[in-house]
């Protein structure tokens, strides 16, 4: 059967389309492996893209400058992160206060993965700037914060109340907490004292319901 031109068209387009893609994912991924090993100021351009297999013209063409493929890494690893909180919550489906726990022990977990670490928690405060890593943190972060305290108020778990600000203040310690972690040198240690202290806000958290506030 002959093939139109707009059938050629299509196809080549869709080709054109899938090579984008993979340049772009083996970048991430150079990306990805050689910022968790050696840190965004480690990690040169003619590195990359050697390990990506692509030329400098392609890492510019897709991301621009090195501090945009770093930002989409990020992006990356926060966005994955919040599948592996999600995930972890699944675990206590019908029971809205410990998915919230279950979902912070895996945010403080992400703080001794070695991309994470470095990656999020060590290097993007200093390359994005405080203020653009707080607003992609709270992106990614702060609407399952919000879901998961409001189901807990829902249920009657937590006493209702405005849910924005404590969800901005237990998502900050949440964040002060995993950098704990990832700046200690006995990361296991420090990972098992900030989970004890979350444990016991959020225990504290459950059972109040008419202390006056400060």
């Amino acid at each position: 059967m002959p093939v139109n031109g707009d059938d050629r068209h299509s196809g080549a387009r869709r080709t054109q389309a899938s090579r984008s893609a993979a340049t772009r994912a083996a970048l991430l991924d150079a990306g990805r492996r050689l910022f968790a090993e050696h840190g965004y100021a480690g990690a040169g351009r003619e590195e990359i893209v050697e390990l990506a297999g692509v030329t400098r013209g392609a890492l510019q063409h897709h991301f621009g400058r090195k501090q945009e493929l770093f930002l989409a890494v990020v992006e990356e690893l926060e966005a994955e992160l919040g599948g592996r909180i999600m995930e972890a919550a699944t675990q206590a489906a019908g029971d809205p206060m410990e998915e919230l726990v279950l979902g912070c022990r895996a945010f403080l977990d992400a703080a001794t993965d070695v991309a994470f670490r470095r990656i999020v928690l060590l290097d993007a405060p200093a390359v994005l700037g405080w203020q653009a890593w707080r607003e992609l943190d709270a992106r990614f972060g702060l609407g399952l914060v919000t879901m998961a305290l409001d189901a807990a108020m829902e249920a009657g778990q937590v006493e209702r109340q405005p849910v924005d600000p404590l969800a901005h203040m237990l998502l900050a310690a949440l964040n002060e907490g995993a950098m704990l972690v990832a700046q200690a040198d006995d990361q296991a240690a420090a990972r098992a004292e900030v989970g004890a202290a979350v444990d016991n806000f959020l225990g504290n958290l459950r059972n109040a319901r008419t202390q006056p506030p400060l």
